[in-house]
């Protein structure tokens, strides 16, 4: 299929959005992005199976993550626009590769802002125990939503604190570590390497079960390129961001990783029920060190809702603007999109109640459907940065001001990388069901997109 040309390459879709976001924005952006609750308790299954390869397991997906970052950069640099990969995507293979990258993400962040505010309701309450959860999720969309409606720049504040105590928390986290490891944490013995005698306690399965929970802690990367189009200097923003990715992703999930199964047996109860951060923590006999984690994992909650109903109502904005959804959708007051804001956030809460109505059948087909997503984002950045980099290189070269390394070799090992993720998942039983049901919805999508990108060649 020819290259389609869907936007001037000089602008962003949706030129009408405000580019009130700070260099300070997108930095901490960037740096806080990576840092989410999956990191903090989700890790905890991943240590149980793999054990101490668990550092392996988050090494090798954190370097296709790296790979993809710079594919997504490339572009991002090349082409500013608030529909990041599905404008890419577009561009590159046709119209209904942006309406399926564009529509499944969507639907992929929603859910996850449901899912990450039944979670901080959780946490707030057991410290509250009288009041009702859902209460607290009202609470929270009402403020999150309320803070995408306002200007842009009030996102980027809040995104900005909320990265700020994130990075601080897991940096001291690693200095506490590193120091407990050396001997030198006054009140603590160093373990120095007895919890490493076996790499593999489970074997190869094990260490695939760890990959496959490493893969997706990693999504929520992408947000930094879709906040780029919105920025001062887009073309910088998304050239700091990329580069910095790799020793983001090395020292704060490898590099806590390693302190984590240095410091805690990796078999202990406490690393799946209490989180591996609070039992480290405990081990180095830190006071209070569950409630402090639970305020650190409710920040991390709050900010991927903040940051996921901006990346939906953005995304949602951008299919709008060219074509690929109701007009209503996109319509923009005070440089913001707001109704966008407003479906994305209503989607959101409409989990949130799926979870209280229909726990056992709805809302699981639900989270099983977006299961992989992520991976079908990935697959479409992948394909897109092999067409767009030729076209770049022959038309406009001078827009490449970030370059995928050792194109196109590392580009087609990232696809490896991703098919041999899918097969894993199709081996695992408790990833099968997600695999399938990403499938099936992606064919849907694919279908729509299809059929609605001959009917517009038709008129």
């Amino acid at each position: 299929m020819p290259l389609t040309t869907v936007e001037t390459p000089t602008e962003t879709d949706g030129v009408s959005l405000s580019h009130g976001l700070k260099q300070r924005h997108l930095s901490m952006i960037a740096l806080g992005g990576v840092i989410g609750a999956g990191l903090f308790v989700g890790s905890g299954a991943g240590i149980a199976a793999a054990g101490p390869s668990i550092v392996i397991a988050y090494a090798l997906s954190g370097l296709l993550v790296m790979l993809v970052m710079r594919m997504l950069g490339e572009m991002s640099a090349a082409y500013p626009s608030s529909g990041s990969f599905s404008s890419h995507a577009e561009r590159a293979i046709g119209p209904w590769a942006g309406f399926t990258a564009g529509w499944a993400f969507w639907v992929l962040l929603c859910t996850a802002v449901g899912l990450e505010g039944i979670g901080a309701a959780q946490i707030v309450h057991g410290w509250l125990p009288g009041t009702p959860e859902w209460a607290w999720v009202a609470l929270f969309m009402v403020v999150f939503c309320g803070t995408n409606l306002a200007a842009v720049k009030n996102f980027g504040e809040f995104e900005f604190w909320f990265a700020a105590l994130k990075v601080g928390a897991i940096t001291l986290f690693l200095v506490l570590g590193v120091l407990a490891l050396a001997g030198v944490l006054p009140g603590t013995d160093s373990p120095g390497g007895s919890h490493l005698t076996e790499l593999l306690p489970n074997g190869g399965e094990g260490l695939v079960i760890g990959l496959l929970a490493s893969v997706f802690a990693y999504g929520g990367l992408e947000t930094v390129t879709i906040a780029a189009a919105e920025s001062q200097d887009p073309v910088r923003g998304v050239a700091r961001a990329v580069r910095t990715a790799m020793w983001r992703i090395a020292v704060f999930y490898v590099g806590s990783m390693a302190v984590i199964v240095a410091l805690v047996p990796w078999d202990s109860p406490e690393v799946v029920e209490n989180g591996p951060y609070v039992a480290a923590l405990d081990r180095l006999g830190i006071p209070g060190a569950g409630q402090l984690m639970n305020v650190v994992v409710l920040v991390a909650l709050l900010s991927a809702m903040n940051a996921n109903i901006y990346g939906a109502s953005r995304i949602g904005y951008s299919l709008v603007e060219r074509g690929q959804g109701p007009k209503w959708l996109g319509r923009v007051s005070g440089g913001v999109p707001r109704v966008a804001v407003l479906a994305s956030s209503v989607f959101g809460f409409l989990c949130v109640l799926l979870s209280y109505w229909r726990p056992d059948d709805v809302f699981a087909w639900l989270l099983n459907m977006i299961g992989a997503v992520i991976l079908v984002v990935w697959i479409f950045i992948a394909v897109s940065q092999l067409r767009l980099r030729r076209r770049l290189e022959r038309e406009t070269p001078e827009r490449l001001t970030v370059r995928m390394w050792a194109f196109p070799w590392l580009t087609w090992v990232a696809l490896a990388g991703m098919a041999t993720v899918f097969v894993l998942m199709a081996r695992e039983p408790d990833t099968r069901v997600q695999l399938y049901s990403t499938g099936a919805m992606t064919l849907v999508l694919a279908a729509a997109g299809y059929a609605w990108q001959r009917a517009r060649e038709r008129r």
